[in-house]
């Protein structure tokens, strides 16, 4: 099969197109063929820091068809159509756990089941999990129109928050982000994110930042956040060391908590699928939910799709389209 395989070298990894064999599904495991799969900016950083050992394949999700089931498994059968979490998705076919895969609509479009799941179970795992978002109090998004961003606000608003604040650094983009659950869209470029969010807060703040920057701006998001509010990075896109006041921890009594899914135990990363399942699965079956994709590049080209996503003028998910067919026409819309 063909695979997008990350190839180690002394000055940092290379994606290149490979054959390699199939993998077979083992107990409580499924195997999918694999039909698009979803970008994530981390990809870009493990590739870069590929300096040794084996090549493997990219990839961190995917969507798909079930085409084989090992033992053990009773909830997915062959012809299901399932969105995934795991590594190696940028392939024809990819085994997962059961665990790790959901059941979406079959009425959903590929390129937008690729956009699913790991923007949106990351956002759950942020604001509700650990922000514990509760209907009613307000929350400040950073990045809003990427991925994750775009999923926050979506997440937010369906889960009756009283204002969704979100940042971009483009009027534009800003625009854009009211369809999305966006009740404040902040373009950065020319207005001050905190004067902005105190003004339409009457001086107290949000209960919630889903900060997905750091860096420099990381000052503003503590500045941003009410009387107990809570502070949830996603990210260091900004930078990965910042300033910050102890005053403003201090006296605002802050928590700040930090969500990533790469120390997190096989059970732990299991549990927040399921949980992001209960919860999500509903709305998007229900059209509630909004997966908007900016470009599909076929698997090919995926070098491409990587720089295009270092250039950050993307609004939502960048695809791979691993399907011949899908492919095809991806190579002409990209």
């Amino acid at each position: 099969m063909k695979a997008s395989r990350i190839v180690p070298g002394p000055q940092g990894g290379r994606l290149e197109i490979h054959d390699v064999p199939q993998p077979k599904a083992g107990p409580g495991q499924v195997l999918v063929r694999v039909m698009a799969s979803g970008l994530n900016r981390g990809e870009i950083k493990l590739v870069r820091d590929a300096t040794g050992g084996e090549p493997r394949t990219s990839g961190v999700e995917f969507a798909g068809i079930v085409a084989a089931t090992g033992p053990g498994v009773t909830h997915l059968c062959e012809g299901d159509h399932v969105v995934g979490h795991g590594t190696g998705g940028q392939a024809e076919f990819a085994v997962a756990e059961a665990r790790a895969l959901l059941r979406v609509p079959r009425s959903l479009p590929w390129a937008e089941a690729a956009a699913f799941l790991n923007v949106f179970i990351t956002a759950h795992d942020a604001l509700v999990i650990n922000g514990e978002l509760r209907p009613g109090e307000t929350v400040l998004v950073n990045a809003a129109s990427s991925g994750i961003g775009l999923a926050a606000i979506q997440i937010a608003s369906l889960m009756k928050a009283a204002k969704v604040f979100a940042t971009t650094r483009s009027a534009e983009k800003a625009a854009r982000l009211a369809r999305y659950g966006a009740t404040h869209a902040i373009d950065v470029s020319t207005r001050n994110p905190v004067q902005a969010v105190m003004e339409a807060t009457g001086g107290r703040g949000v209960d919630i930042v889903i900060d997905s920057l750091g860096g420099e701006v990381f000052p503003d998001n503590m500045k941003s956040l009410a009387v107990k509010g809570r502070l949830v990075n996603v990210g260091r896109m900004a930078g990965a060391t910042a300033q910050m006041d102890l005053t403003d921890l201090w006296l605002k009594r802050l928590k700040l908590i930090g969500v990533t899914f790469r120390t997190r135990s096989e059970e732990e990363r299991l549990q927040c699928i399921e949980a992001a399942g209960r919860d999500l699965l509903p709305l998007l079956e229900a059209g509630a939910i909004q997966l908007p994709v900016d470009r599909v590049y076929p698997l090919d080209r995926i070098a491409e799709a990587h720089a295009y996503m270092e250039t950050g003028r993307h609004f939502g998910k960048i695809v791979i389209a691993v399907d011949a067919q899908l492919a095809e026409a991806a190579a002409v819309t990209a």
